[in-house]
């Protein structure tokens, strides 16, 4: 692709061999199947304004209250995205300054938590992420974790296990309860867990990495409120870069009574100058969210996932917790194949063109290196216009690569199909 009009002459001119390396990155987004449930396709406005003049800009501090001057018009760039992420959460406060997911989840520990404080949150080999506990991880280093887990396999099984919660936040008594997940494709509703925490005194943060596009389209519950309209979680993390769509980043919304503890652990205590440019992208993303189209969008995105789903479950998977509500779909190899581990999967997917990563699965007997369960998503794929249909052929193209694995030739012929089918649906930055 040295055509590629992604890497402008500067670039071309100055560092071939970088400006060679992105074409080679737009080939491979462009001519494979983006399902690593983690990952979206921007528009070409979020791109445009990651790559603005404001990259230049210093701007350490807060709208108003910058330690350095010529901030005058960072200043309602920043409010802009604010606003706009108020608006789109229904939100009291928010701060749009969090490099990352994991940045957020650590200024909210900095600012609610003291080290070896109690927290209950899902365990990782259930569906937590790494920023909930994991002991080669910061917060599982500083704050005295608790892991909750879900139910046993069954009818409605492999789901959140209040029951487990409940009896874990009496016998601890837990500072903080963090719900949300990074591999459980379920709904978790914030009721329960908000009445488990009054009861035991705990503050709530909920991770909503995963389904923040999904709540700013009001296809998901917004945890922030319960179903009577009540106070839900304190405060609400996520990125900025899964279905919602944005560039890579995170962000914070939440109650006013926790915003400015917040704001002072995310800087001076955690960060220093904000990614500017960064958050312009993420107020672009924001407008988008805006939108009524949005709505569609994530609609399709959830229709996609269970029809996604539905197709793998006839190829002969199981799909943990029996289906999805959401993007997500966790997939038990075991039923299909049982010597066929997660990372073997993955790499046999890779050489047919379809992007995925391997996951631990509930009980799993394999370690998080190897995995028995594969992790797919469909919000990219959604974006570049795909459906209920290529979604049936997806699922047909990874039962054929695994169980032709060893055949070089079979996994070469998916690929080609695979390939065949992208340029069908090209992602935003190539449609004109």
């Amino acid at each position: 692709m040295s055509d590629s009009t992604l890497v402008g002459g500067h670039l071309r001119s100055d560092d071939p061999e970088l400006a060679s390396l992105i074409d080679e990155e737009t080939k491979r987004q462009s001519t494979t199947l983006q399902l690593i449930a983690s990952e979206n396709f921007t528009s070409l406005a979020v791109m445009e304004a990651t790559a603005s003049v404001l990259t230049n800009k210093y701007s350490e501090g807060y709208p108003g209250k910058r330690y350095y001057g010529g901030n005058q018009i960072i200043d309602k760039v920043e409010t802009l995205a604010i606003e706009r992420l108020k608006r789109l959460f229904n939100a009291p406060w928010a701060n749009v300054q969090p490099h990352s997911g994991a940045n957020a989840n650590a200024a909210v520990y900095f600012a609610l938590l003291k080290p070896q404080d109690t927290v209950l949150a899902m365990r990782l080999d259930q569906g937590g992420h790494l920023t909930h506990g994991s002991p080669v991880n910061f917060s599982g280093q500083l704050y005295n974790f608790v892991g909750y887990g879900v139910t046993d396999k069954g009818d409605g099984g492999e789901t959140i296990n209040f029951d487990n919660m409940y009896e874990l936040a009496l016998k601890h008594r837990p500072k903080l309860i963090v719900a949300g997940a990074t591999a459980y494709p379920r709904v978790i509703t914030v009721d329960r867990v908000r009445e488990i925490a009054d009861e035991v005194g705990a503050m709530v943060m909920f991770d909503a990495a995963h389904v923040a596009g999904l709540i700013a389209a009001g296809v998901y519950p917004n945890p922030l409120y319960t179903s009577s309209g009540g106070k839900g979680a304190d405060v609400v993390t996520f990125t900025t870069h899964k279905t919602l769509r944005g560039p890579r980043g995170g962000a914070i919304v939440g109650h006013e009574e926790h915003g400015s503890v917040i704001d002072r652990a995310l800087f001076p205590g955690f960060q220093g100058g904000p990614l500017e440019n960064t958050i312009a992208a993420k107020a672009v993303a924001f407008l988008e969210a805006l939108q009524p189209e949005f709505r569609l969008y994530q609609e399709q995105v959830v229709r996609n996932a269970r029809a996604f789903a539905d197709a793998l479950e006839r190829q002969g998977f199981r799909l943990v917790s029996g289906g999805t509500d959401t993007h997500l779909l966790l997939v038990d190899l075991q039923s299909f194949d049982p010597e066929l581990s997660g990372k073997v999967a993955q790499e046999a997917l890779d050489r047919a063109g379809i992007t995925c990563n391997r996951n631990q699965i509930p009980g799993d007997p394999r370690s998080p290196f190897v995995t028995s369960g594969l992790r797919f998503g469909t919000a990219a794929m959604t974006t570049t216009g795909m459906e209920e249909e290529q979604m049936r052929q997806v699922a047909e193209f990874i039962a054929t690569a695994l169980r032709k694995r060893e055949d070089e030739s079979e996994v070469t012929r998916v690929r080609a199909e695979v390939e065949a089918l992208c340029l069908k649906f090209p992602p935003p930055f190539l449609k004109k």
